[in-house]
């Protein structure tokens, strides 16, 4: 038995490996085409505002496509269809700098948030199962390993922009790369299945009373994390007129305090517990919105987007942890937490980019200030609800562990 309870200890920690490679997969495809929109803008010879409207429909896709995930991981295995959405969605990248006009370019992105959104929900109920399974909390680093990710991927992004690489080359290379790395790491996950005879879960439903309330908290943070990785570089350039190399780092060094901040966050949340994690984090994201707003250097600049990233990095994942463990049916609450989140998401860009064309991008981020102080306000919703109840519901409903 002892024997048995240590190699299924083995297991578990070589899925929380895999899953964590997997989320990095997923970062470092969103890194690689954030620093490629100023190119992508330029290419198909597009407005701010109209940028603006094509940034909506990755979050569009994702919205629609987002719900069928849970159907296809119980026809297929989780392991099966984390494989197969994630895949769509690194072969994705390829799409949206191959567009030569507007209409192609919504078309490309609505493709590509909806194979986001699949994966996305796929591989968060994979990561809270294996965390309930381990007994301690892994969502922090796993989000930190998607930001570890965006990195990896801005930071290609920076070299090819300096570089002048057309964006067409440089995003055919990552997804090919990516693809290859992701199907490797998908075979090590847990492979959950269903009961015999258990009903798939409705492809469409509302979220949880619980989860509209976590979610709204998750709104705000994903915002200002939309807005900032979406439109740090077109804002170093076009407001602060800096070099295309300049302008893609403002990317790079937001996804670096993202990722360092959720890679330490399951520490600091043990310590200081999720609001006040959160409520500092809001603090210190609404004093780096206002140095975006006031700064007149890109140096002080760039260092308000990294405060964005700072203050925001902890929130997402903890919303999902905390839907997870609200109810009966955490895939249900974790999908109507990513619903809202994504909503935020298909708000965000769209918003800035009206916002930008009344106006100012300079207004445009007061709007992102004013939404992070929101996480000063509602913090409390993320109160842990203790971890005896995710362990009982885990006993309720067994799974399968992953293969030898």
């Amino acid at each position: 038995m002892a024997d048995e309870g240590h190699g299924g200890r083995r297991q578990l920690v070589r899925a929380r490996f895999a899953v964590a490679v997997v989320f990095c997969v997923h970062g470092a495809v969103a890194g690689s085409f954030a620093t490629r929109i100023p190119w992508i803008q330029d290419h198909t010879g597009i407005s701010a505002g109209q940028l603006g409207l094509a940034l909506a429909f990755p979050a569009l896709g994702a919205s629609v496509a987002m719900p069928l995930a849970g159907a296809i991981s119980h026809r297929f295995g989780a392991r099966t269809a984390l494989r197969a959405l994630l895949a769509l969605w690194t072969l994705s990248l390829t799409l949206p700098a191959l567009a030569p006009n507007l209409l192609t370019l919504c078309t490309a992105l609505f493709a590509y948030g909806a194979t986001s959104g699949m994966s996305d929900v796929a591989m968060n109920a994979l990561g809270v199962e294996t965390e309930n399974r381990l007994d301690r909390s892994i969502m922090s680093s796993l989000h930190g390993m998607w930001s570890v990710g965006a990195l990896i991927g801005s930071a290609g992004g920076t070299l090819a922009a300096h570089l002048g690489t057309d964006a067409r080359l440089h995003h055919a290379l990552a997804a090919a790369v990516l693809t290859v790395i992701g199907l490797i790491a998908c075979q090590g996950v847990l492979d959950l299945r269903g009961e015999p005879g258990e009903e798939p879960p409705p492809r469409f439903a509302l979220p949880p009373r619980s989860a509209v309330i976590i979610g709204a908290v998750g709104f705000c943070a994903v915002f200002a994390e939309g807005a900032s990785l979406d439109w740090s570089a077109v804002y170093l350039r076009d407001v602060l007129d800096t070099s295309p190399g300049l302008a893609a780092a403002s990317t790079t060094a937001f996804a670096l305090t993202m990722a360092v901040a959720r890679l330490a966050g399951d520490r600091i949340v043990d310590r200081f517990g999720p609001v006040r994690t959160v409520r500092t984090g809001g603090v210190v994201a609404t004093a780096g919105g206002l140095m975006v707003v006031l700064a007149p250097h890109p140096a002080l600049t760039m260092a308000g987007f990294g405060c964005i990233g700072l203050g925001v990095a902890v929130v997402v994942p903890l919303a999902f942890a905390a839907a997870g463990r609200s109810g009966p049916r955490p895939s249900q609450a974790i999908a109507g937490v990513a619903t809202i989140t994504y909503t935020s998401s298909l708000i965000a860009p769209s918003a800035i980019g009206a916002v930008a064309d009344a106006t100012s991008l300079v207004a445009s981020f007061g709007l992102v200030t004013a939404l992070a102080f929101g996480l000063v306000v509602g913090a409390g919703v993320l109160r842990s609800s203790g971890r005896e109840s995710a362990r009982a519901a885990s006993k309720e409903n067994p799974v399968a562990e992953p293969s030898p």
